[in-house]
């Protein structure tokens, strides 16, 4: 009997389903949907990832009369994309293919059972498929066991399955923290000997599993995976260095504790997650001792910004997540000045520094804070509320969202007579100041300090 949570699978699949059975060929269900409908995870509007025995020409014909649209820019590789009703859904011939050692392109070869096909995944527990009509279970590999002990295995030896695509190495860290599975010894075995392989992926490839991985609820053990493993030496070795470094004002064993145990406090944003990844790299580089043995990292926010910048262009990052990220890293520290006081300008420099990451610079502040000591990490909050009150506090009194001079660029020269140039910006960063430093003057009153401040520079033989 088909369980109900899967009914809505039977009914979405069976035209499809029925035109291949029609056609003399098999159809099944594989990929994640499989592992989630095992776990009563199934979302309803995930993707739908097909593999039949039916060749690409085949797959075509079979799928054109009910098809909205087909595309066969995958034909070569055996994929054939078609929308049906609102899904999109690939449907691909079983593959057998196998990477060359020194290549990032699998040798595509066709297969004729889906246990063939299922073999080449990357793991036991997405090894499943699921076949059409009736959604009966196909697991050669015992994927299901694997679901129940909380295991993570490969369906053929480790070292063949990371030498077809070492990215599963990557991948591999995701599903440890994802799905709480526990790697058996081969696979980390595996991941040590060949890690070096992972140079023939592309660095957008594993731009786009770390982001996976960063943003599961509890990253941290597969964050634990890839530094034991030695497999973050291979593109982002600025996370295992922390590990050298002693932190004394959060007294962790190491920075690198620290890091995971911040990315892990955060909301899973993934850019948010990406600065607290990278919030201390700059400590190694900055760490000085004093007197009595003390440690300190002095300027380790700025340092950190510019590694950060540097590893993210190296992983192929767009450039607005490296200006969010960089940014969020160097800011991280600003908040601390608070404790001795804020006064209103500091606080309008404050938002007008952070601009649209105000929210996420104070989560981020927030959630550095790792310290067990339980007096020191309730005064941090409250510093925070605090300051979170004045920012909402000057919000309902002025436009802190928009800080900018009380008179535009026209309104200078109108008033001073002089053209576009150098002294009109000049003249806006001065109002600028006077915002920060006083709030809104008014027009009137911004005249009148802009008359002074260009009287002054005449005078002074400067304007």
């Amino acid at each position: 009997m088909i369980p109900e949570r899967l009914q809505p699978l039977v009914t979405e699949t069976a035209p499809l389903a029925a035109r291949f059975e029609a056609a003399g060929r098999r159809l099944y269900l594989v990929g994640g949907v499989v592992r989630d409908a095992v776990l009563g995870r199934l979302d309803p509007d995930g993707d739908l990832d097909f593999t039949t025995d039916a060749t690409p020409d085949e797959i075509e014909r079979i799928v054109a009369p009910v098809a909205a649209a087909v595309w066969t820019q995958g034909k070569r590789f055996g994929t054939i994309g078609l929308r049906l009703g609102e899904r999109t859904l690939e449907i691909t011939t079983h593959r057998a293919e196998a990477y060359h050692p020194d290549s990032r392109k699998p040798d595509v070869v066709f297969a004729d059972a889906v246990e063939a096909d299922l073999s080449r995944r990357d793991f036991t527990v997405n090894a499943m498929a699921l076949a059409l009509p009736g959604l009966q279970l196909v697991d050669p590999f015992d994927g299901v066991d694997d679901l129940a002990a909380g295991r993570l295995r490969t369906p053929l030896d480790p070292e063949v399955s990371f030498t077809d695509d070492p990215l599963r190495m990557l991948r591999a860290a995701r599903f440890i923290a994802g799905y709480g599975l526990t790697p058996d010894q081969a696979l980390v075995d595996a991941v040590v000997t060949l890690r070096s392989r992972l140079d023939i992926v592309s660095d957008e490839r594993i731009r786009d599993e770390l982001d996976k991985l960063v943003v599961v609820p509890r990253p941290g053990e597969g964050l634990w995976f890839l530094v034991r493993t030695g497999l973050a030496e291979e593109f982002l070795p600025e996370l295992p260095a922390l590990a050298l470094e002693q932190d004394p004002i959060h007294r962790h064993k190491d920075v690198l504790a620290h890091t995971i145990a911040v990315v892990e406090k955060t909301s899973p944003d993934r850019l948010l997650r990406l600065a607290a990844l990278f919030h201390d790299i700059g400590k190694p580089k900055t760490r000085s001792f004093g007197p009595r043995g003390t440690v300190s990292f002095h300027h380790h926010e700025v340092v950190g910004a510019r590694m950060t910048r540097d590893r993210m262009r190296a992983l192929r990052y767009p450039n607005d997540d490296v200006d969010t990220v960089s940014r969020l890293v160097e800011l991280h520290l600003r908040f601390h000045t608070y404790r001795m006081g804020w006064n209103d300008s500091a606080v309008r420099r404050y938002v007008r520094d952070a601009g649209p990451l105000l929210d996420r610079l104070n989560e981020l502040t927030r959630c550095d804070c790792t310290t067990r000591n339980a007096a020191k990490a309730a005064a941090l909050s409250r510093r925070m509320d605090e300051l979170e009150a004045r920012i909402g506090e000057l919000r309902e009194r002025e436009e802190l969202a928009a800080l900018r001079p009380d008179l535009d660029g026209v309104a200078v020269m109108a008033r001073l007579g002089v053209p576009p140039g150098r002294v009109v910006g000049e003249a806006l960063a001065y109002l600028l100041e006077l915002r920060l430093e006083e709030g809104p003057l008014g027009e009137e009153e911004a005249g009148r300090r802009l008359d002074a401040w260009w009287a002054a520079r005449q005078a002074s033989g400067s304007g």
